[in-house]
């Protein structure tokens, strides 16, 4: 006798309920979503760009900057600006004198008198000795190990995209493993890998070789966050799969906050590496504990193992154990040698079903890449807003989790999609205010920033939700993975984003704000999903845009 699933209330509700056991397996899960926060925003203090001069052939005997002299070098960084054209004037032991800047270096002929001003003849010299670096604020920085400055200066720009570009491949290979091996055994191979390659990196022997290790950790941090969404919803029980779904992002937010206090603690990049790896630690010693999801066993027709998970879970529960055999339907064309009806296959270009939904899905995809566009632009340009970078990017973690309850009690009251356009035309008028305020208020730049991230904080929290109950079920899951995917793009554009602020300083906040706004606007022409059942059609899933057109002229 075969079975296949029906997807019943009594059926769900036999395991995916909100009781002590599955409590228990949310916040053990949930608990390494810190580490994944952790290690997509490392890179922020790992990456520093300290206050540097050209390293002088010799030693130095006496400094000169302006008006300023003294012994050593290291006693004018505070005087020293992070513009190209000053310079320090140094004598060395044998009597020569140098003019250092950033990135080259010039003797001068005439070394009789030592003045700031020169406008006899010098010979230009690269800076073959190395550099001189501020080590006020990090004693060392993967800038400072491998010399990533001026003509190499692009080779640290291009560590935080890179790692986002494994954070997109790693949501493919794991989304798609999942399916295939279990959501337990890629939950378990993923928190080792993050542990290992994020010990890895602290002793990479070379910048490349710290790229392929840190492309790797990302691959493997990706997939976590990506299947965990998928474990944990199947779960909790349906009364509080919403906001259990939605607060997963708050540990990612723990994860941001545990960054900036070991950046603050910790001025060696590899041991501040280190120390973050071991976060992931404790859910790798107990990660065996964790059970393979019933729904899951049983799509494989693997009956005996989904039954003995249920009955641990209701030992755990002190509840009553139901027996799957009870609920499952028998399959119909019973003999093997009966083929069950072809399902058509469905692929992307279904999201283009008609004029409708895919204007639909090219909304839906605009507000998934400006959501992580604008999510990761506020926190990782939060180091450059003033005052001390390490509470900027604190506080911009903090003010994710209360973004999230925002999202929970407002959407079910006012609607996703009036929540959704509320929350990116606000963090377009932020974005906007930010650009207006004078540069010495940087209390108030960092307030209405921590503003900004909490209206995209709620646009990006929600877009998860909303994207699943616009599509209808046999597209669900390709509409869910296509708007990641673009997601993942504006992570990838978002530090390169923020290198844009040496052009204008608010070049970033001006990009996320017509984005925003922009988004937000045409987030109008989008159908509310309050209330509506999930689609389970194309004509269910178009009479949503009826409704909508409907309601919108009484």
């Amino acid at each position: 006798m075969f079975f296949f699933i029906v997807h019943r209330p009594d059926i769900i509700t036999c395991f995916s309920s909100l009781f002590r056991y599955q409590i228990f397996l949310y916040f053990t899960c949930a608990f390494q979503n810190i580490s994944c926060g952790i290690h997509y925003l490392a890179s922020v203090f790992m990456t520093v760009f300290p206050k540097h001069t050209c390293r002088p052939p010799g030693n130095v005997s006496r400094v000169l900057f302006h008006n300023v002299s003294n012994w050593r070098l290291d006693d004018i960084w505070n005087l020293l600006p992070l513009s190209y054209e000053d310079h320090v004037v140094v004598q060395l032991q044998n009597g020569e004198i140098w003019e250092l800047n950033r990135c080259h270096r010039f003797r001068r002929d005439n070394k009789s008198t030592l003045d700031y001003d020169y406008n006899g003849h010098k010979s230009g010299f690269p800076c073959l000795d190395g550099y001189i670096y501020d080590t006020s604020k990090w004693d060392s920085t993967v800038v400072t190990h491998w010399d990533l400055v001026c003509n190499r200066e692009w080779f640290a720009r291009l560590i935080q995209p890179t790692f986002m570009l494994g954070v997109l491949l790693g949501a493919l290979i794991f989304g798609y493993l999942s399916d295939r091996v279990g959501r337990r055994l890629v939950l378990w191979s993923t928190s080792s890998g993050m542990y290992l390659f994020g010990i890895a990196a602290a002793f990479a022997l070379d910048y490349y070789s710290f790229m392929i290790i840190r492309f790797l950790l990302a691959v493997v941090a990706s997939g976590y966050l990506v299947v965990v969404f998928v474990y944990v919803t199947e779960l909790i029980g349906m009364k509080a799969r919403t906001w259990a779904s939605i607060h997963v992002h708050s540990f990612f937010a723990i994860g941001t906050m545990v960054v900036a206090l070991t950046g603050y603690l910790v001025r060696t990049w590899w041991i501040y590496q280190i120390i973050l790896s071991t976060v992931t630690v404790p859910f790798v010693l107990c990660c065996w504990m964790l059970p393979e999801t019933p729904f899951w066993l049983l799509s494989e027709g693997r009956y005996e193992e989904a039954q003995t998970v249920v009955d641990k879970m209701a030992k755990w529960n002190r509840a009553s154990p139901c027996q799957l055999s009870e609920l499952l339907s028998p399959d119909v064309y019973g003999p093997v040698g009966n083929k069950p009806p072809e399902v058509k296959e469905h692929n992307l270009l279904d999201l283009f079903y008609d004029w409708n939904i895919g204007t639909r899905t090219l909304i839906v995809w605009l507000i998934w890449f400006t959501g992580c566009l604008g999510f990761y632009s506020f926190s990782l340009n939060s180091v450059n807003l003033g005052g001390n970078e390490y509470l900027n990017l604190f506080l911009m973690g903090a003010v994710e989790i209360p973004a999230y309850v925002f999202v929970c009690l407002g959407m079910d009251i006012v609607g996703r999609r009036n929540i959704l356009i509320i929350s990116l035309i606000s963090s377009a008028v932020f974005c906007g205010m930010i650009m207006v305020i004078p540069k010495d208020y940087y209390v108030w730049s960092v307030v209405i920033t921590m503003a900004g991230k909490f209206a995209i904080g709620s646009a990006f929290g929600l877009i998860y939700l909303y994207t699943a109950e616009l599509y209808p079920t046999m597209i669900r899951t390709q509409a869910m993975g296509s708007g990641s995917m673009v997601s993942r793009a504006g992570s990838i554009i978002a530090p390169l984003c923020i290198y844009l602020s040496n052009v204008w300083i608010f070049m970033p906040q001006l990009l996320v704000g017509i984005l925003a706004f922009v988004s937000g606007m045409l987030t109008l022409k989008l159908p509310e999903t309050l209330g509506k059942p999930l689609a389970t059609t194309w004509e269910e899933a178009t009479r949503l845009d009826v409704e909508k057109d409907g309601s919108s002229g009484k």
